[in-house]
């Protein structure tokens, strides 16, 4: 693409759009009420996600917003404007759709799979392909390898990838998703969500995502909406207002018992929660990391290298004897960088059987968490929840 045809294509780029729906519902012929009177506002930019059980009307919900199914009542506006008002073949054209089934067409290439919109807008073919091999990249498939490949010869994985890549493709201020991951096994899914959420910092769209899946919708979304049978929005929050106070029974029974446990994925960590152990420096003779386990009355240190980096960690037991810190201290495996959650934190504990974590803003060492820092992390990270095990304290 020249250099004319790319600021045009930037200059002509949607920002992304508010949506909401006021008072919208949606009553099918034999009276079956969907969704009753439903009012909600899904800010721009952001990845808001509706749960709940079948039958709710999540699904209903979302495509009514680009009329796939008409709404009975009720006003839809995206970036202001009343897509009811609209024609629906245009306005399917500036919302991207994204399905579990994927639906890509089996006799096109992966290319002209992602093509399609631009194709319908009217685009030239090499701006078309110019815009088509740069989300091939930006979702992970080399356009070189698999651009004209056809969807039989991907794995299940990187046929999702293509079908986000077309819905994206005509760089549309919404994009629609409707449990796109479900489908796969679950190590793909983990995969595949990650990759979501890297390309929503990049792309900053605005999300509805349709999933039945709390865990999937407390990692993704930017706010929750949990609705229940007839399309009514029980709780509408961030992930962790919605784990820390349950608007009702409906939505604590919906996020699970567990709740305080899911919202360690969602609980960053604070330098509030972090230890401060005894520290000594490769370079320092044991007898003086002696000294400094002595007058902290600690069982270990951390061992830091001239630059302040993690270097390991030496117990009072390896402590004794001659010699240097940097002969006797062991490495140290398991740390976090400051911005990981209290989850990743706690799964790191599990995983290298360590009784405390490192926490580091790049190679600079923050502090650590015990299990006991940790337990008190949750407990800051649940206030205002009363528990619900009979005899449990409240501080």
């Amino acid at each position: 693409m020249d250099a004319t045809a790319h600021a045009r294509d930037r200059a002509s780029t949607p920002a992304a759009a508010e949506i909401r729906l006021e008072g919208v519902s949606k009553v099918f012929a034999d009276g079956t009420v969907g969704v009753a009177e439903l009012d909600l506002t899904v800010p721009a930019g952001e990845l808001t996600v509706l749960v709940g059980p079948s039958g709710c009307g999540k699904t209903t919900t979302m495509k009514m917003i680009n009329r796939l199914i008409e709404p009975t009542t009720g006003r839809i506006l995206v970036g202001g404007e009343d897509v009811t008002r609209v024609d629906p073949n245009e306005l399917r054209r500036r919302i991207g759709y994204v399905i579990q089934s994927i639906g890509l067409f089996p006799h096109q290439t992966v290319r002209a799979n992602v093509g399609t919109v631009p194709r319908l807008l009217g685009w030239d073919k090499r701006r078309t392909r110019a815009r088509v091999d740069e989300l091939l990249a930006t979702v992970g498939l080399d356009p070189a390898v698999h651009g004209d490949r056809y969807p039989a010869q991907l794995s299940g994985g990187q046929r999702q990838r293509a079908g986000v890549a077309r819905a994206l493709a005509a760089d549309p201020a919404v994009l629609l998703v409707d449990e796109p991951f479900s489908a796969v096994d679950p190590v793909v899914r983990e995969r595949l969500q990650s990759e979501f959420l890297r390309l929503q910092e990049t792309v900053r769209k605005t999300i509805v995502f349709v999933t039945h899946d709390i865990e999937e919708a407390v990692r993704l979304g930017d706010r929750i909406a949990v609705m229940s049978q007839g399309g009514h929005v029980e709780q509408f929050a961030t992930p962790a207002e919605l784990l820390g106070r349950p608007a009702n029974a409906f939505v604590a029974d919906f996020v699970g018992a567990d709740r305080g446990l899911k919202r360690l994925a969602v609980t960053a960590i604070d330098a509030a929660d972090l230890e401060q152990p005894p520290i000594v420096h490769v370079d320092d003779g044991l007898a003086d990391a002696r000294s400094a386990l002595t007058r902290s009355g600690a069982r270990w240190a951390v061992v830091l290298d001239g630059a302040g980096s993690l270097h390991g960690w030496l117990s009072a037991e390896r402590a004794g004897g001659s010699g240097t810190v940097r002969d006797a201290c062991r490495r140290m495996d398991a740390w976090v960088p400051r911005n990981a959650s209290l989850k990743t934190a706690f799964a790191t504990m599990l995983q290298h059987e360590a009784g405390w974590v490192a926490v580091l803003d790049g190679d600079r060492f923050l502090g650590v968490l015990t299990p006991e820092s940790l337990h008190a992390a949750l407990r800051r990270s649940v206030e205002g929840w009363a528990p619900e095990t009979a005899g449990a304290a409240r501080s």
